[in-house]
């Protein structure tokens, strides 16, 4: 007897009304903004729909919870701030509702919004931002299954949306959650734009009720079901979660159980992670039901009835031949050897044949062959019985020992079978204890297929270009030199790193290579050109002058020796008389008057000062003056030590214009302290050291274009 029942579309798979339903375990995040006003989950509810419609129920586990940020400031600052931006990307839906969640002016109609996906189209459709009036540029939906919406899709979008080379020099905001992808940021800082980052909400993980966890024990005990999961740090909450409630078993099963991921990223993750059913559905409400059903269609197969089974009866028994007949039967048979003992008789309407007459004997010939044949009968009959008798007593012999070695076999075997049973049920415990090693086996597994990965990510980094391996070490060995000519003035360190440098480039060919090194020769040209200047003599001079600042005599201060009178000999007034012609009184005379005036002019001393200043300096005042001039030459003099002409420059001319204001200028040693500055103001033309500009430029050039 057949089922008539027809199927409907879309009634989901056939199975009985007794088979459990298939269930999709949707796992989509907690949501603090869901609660606002015109703010929900609208794929997720239609997905639901969708898989109800579908004939297949849905159990909501949420694997992340999505909260507010700790501090909004920055994200309020950015929204603050938006003409600064010339595009602004939202990674998600979420990203969407919490930013203008914290946004309330209109959304500047000439400031384009990339987003990854239609998720995210929605959301800001919610908020009033949607296409033709504001520029919301997105990956295109496919028709096959190899749509993509993630950040590789968003940023070819971006280029075909906004050219190749629109990112060069401008500021790019991108509104994400706490963590996540840093490859397009990455990206768009290679293509030349100044990219910041804001968190707009935070990723946490769920603790899920008792009523839930009941829940998931049911479907892991065995009841057909799948997961969905829609990203990668939904599959490791996973399996935190699991780990933390599940028993040993049920997270073997649970690993086990089907996973659908929508992105290939995901079942990447998932299959490291030690879960061995994935299939990847594509992105999109359509494709994750598609996937479900033919899931559901392959999980519960259809159970068919099998009607009992008929037994056939014969439609008539042959009754059994009656005794008359046997015995008619019987005699035939011996009066008529041509007819077999065993032929059955004949039923029905058709009469059985006819014997042959037996040839006729004669009387006395009957009763002697009667007369012969009667002891010899009874002779055989007596033999046949006791034959029969000795068989009987043997085979009842034979019985009781057959019977007495199958009550042995019975015991033996009985014997073994409990021996088998308690053999199995530790064949068993072997089984399980081996099942949970292999499950052990199978993370371990998972984990070294991880690290392998990783390691092969970093031996494909390690083996980049040699040349671009030299470049890197060529620059930083250029930036160490640099750096140390700048601090330490040391040309001929500077100098023995650039010819490093440009013996390290000699083994390349390339024609970026012959322009690194084409700048680097240029640079060694400029540093043999640089004059050589002493610096520590330099500073030797004007610790010295600190060193005389002490003993250095103020204006107005200097000794005065003691006042003699002193006058030339006067000659003989006779001769110089005699000489002249003169009369000898008058030349007596004169000199005795140019005497007296020698001797008053050496009593007196008359000094020049141009600065009344100077005069008015009180003792007390003079050390301070003499301190401030220590202050002024060492700050000369680490001005020296640090390249900085300027400020040399004008504590130097300070200090000299101070000892020749205030100090003696007739002094010896105020002489020596000023002649000690004003070397070193004239050596100090030459402290200014080229650079390295050109060779650095160079190698950043070459590092960029690569």
């Amino acid at each position: 007897m057949t089922d008539a029942r027809t199927d409907e579309p879309g009634d989901g798979p056939d199975r009985p009304a007794d088979a459990p339903a298939f269930t999709a375990v949707l796992t989509r995040p907690l949501s603090g903004v869901s609660r606002l006003p015109g703010n929900g989950h609208g794929h997720a509810d239609t997905l639901g729909t969708d898989l109800a419609q579908a004939g297949i129920a849905t159990f909501d586990f949420p694997l992340l919870e999505i909260a507010d940020v700790a501090d909004d400031g920055p994200l309020r600052a950015a929204l603050a701030s938006l003409d600064r931006y010339a595009l602004v990307v939202f990674v998600s839906p979420n990203a969407v509702d919490h930013a203008f969640a914290r946004y309330a002016a209109i959304w500047p109609h000439a400031l384009p919004v990339g987003v990854v996906g239609p998720g995210s189209v929605a959301a800001l459709a919610r908020h009033g931002v949607e296409a033709p009036a504001f520029s919301v540029i997105c990956p295109s939906v496919a028709a096959d299954e190899s749509a993509r919406f993630d950040s590789e899709a968003l940023y070819a979008s971006l280029e075909a949306a906004l050219g190749e080379r629109a990112f060069e020099g401008r500021r790019v905001l991108i509104v994400r959650g706490d963590g996540g992808r840093e490859w397009l940021a990455d990206r768009l800082r290679e293509a030349g734009a100044e990219v910041e980052t804001v968190a707009a909400y935070r990723r946490l993980v769920p603790e899920p009720p008792i009523g839930a966890w009941a829940r998931v024990h049911a479907l892991l005990a065995g009841e057909p079901h799948a997961w969905l999961v829609t990203s990668s740090e939904g599959v490791r909450n996973l399996v935190e979660l699991g780990e933390a409630h599940l028993t040993a078993d049920e997270l073997v099963r649970l690993k086990r159980a089907s996973l659908v991921a929508p992105h290939p990223r995901i079942a990447e993750i998932a299959r490291g992670l030690g879960f061995d059913s994935i299939t990847v559905s594509g992105a999109g409400a359509a494709r994750i039901v598609d996937t479900m059903r033919s899931l559901a269609a392959s999980t519960v197969s259809p159970v068919s009835t099998v009607p009992a089974a008929s037994v056939v009866q014969p439609a008539s028994s042959t009754p059994a031949p009656s005794r008359a007949h046997s015995r008619m039967t019987d005699s035939n048979a011996s009066t008529n050897p041509a007819t077999p003992a065993s032929q059955p008789a004949a039923t029905g309407s058709t009469p059985p044949p006819t014997p042959p007459n037996v040839p006729f004997t004669p009387y006395e010939a009957q009763a002697k062959q009667r007369g012969i044949s009667g002891p010899l009968l009874w002779f055989v009959v007596v033999v046949i019985a006791c034959a029969a008798g000795v068989g009987g007593f043997a085979l009842n012999r034979k019985v009781i020992r057959l019977d007495q070695q199958l009550t042995q076999r019975q015991q033996a075997n009985d014997a073994q079978t409990a021996d088998l049973r308690v053999k199995t049920d530790q064949a068993v415990a072997t089984v399980h204890q081996m099942d949970s090693q292999i499950s052990q086996l199978e993370g371990k597994l998972a984990d070294a297929q991880t690290t392998q990965q990783a390691l092969q990510q970093q031996y494909a980094d390690l083996a980049r270009n040699r040349d671009d391996w030299t470049l890197a070490e060529v620059g930083q060995m250029l930036s160490s030199a640099s750096e140390q000519l700048q601090l330490t003035g040391n040309t001929q360190l500077a100098l023995f790193a650039l010819q490093s440098a440009d013996t390290r480039l000699a083994a390349s060919d390339g024609a970026q290579v012959l322009a690194v090194r084409k700048a680097i020769a240029q640079d060694i040209d400029k540093l043999k050109a640089a004059p050589s200047t002493d610096l520590t003599g330099l500073a030797i001079k004007l610790d010295n002058a600190i060193d005389h600042v002490d003993t250095l005599p103020l204006s107005g201060e200097a000794p005065i020796a003691h006042a003699t009178p002193h006058a030339t000999t006067p000659a003989d007034t006779a001769k110089v008389a005699a000489a002249t012609g003169e009369p000898r009184w008058k030349v007596w005379w004169r000199e005795f008057s140019a005497g007296v005036g020698q001797q008053l002019t050496s009593l007196v001393q008359v000094r020049r000062l141009d600065n009344a200043d100077a005069m008015l300096v009180s003792p007390d005042q003079g050390y301070f003056i003499r301190e401030n001039l220590k202050l002024r030459l060492l700050s000369a003099r680490l001005a020296l030590l640090s390249r900085n002409q300027t400020t040399l420059k004008s504590d130097l001319h300070a200090a000299d214009t101070a000892l020749a204001r205030y100090f003696d200028a007739s002094s010896k040693e105020t002489q020596t302290v000023r002649d000690l500055v004003k070397d070193v103001d004239a050596a100090s033309a030459a402290v200014a050291l080229p650079n390295l500009d050109t060779s650095l430029q160079a190698v950043h050039q070459y590092r960029s274009r690569g």
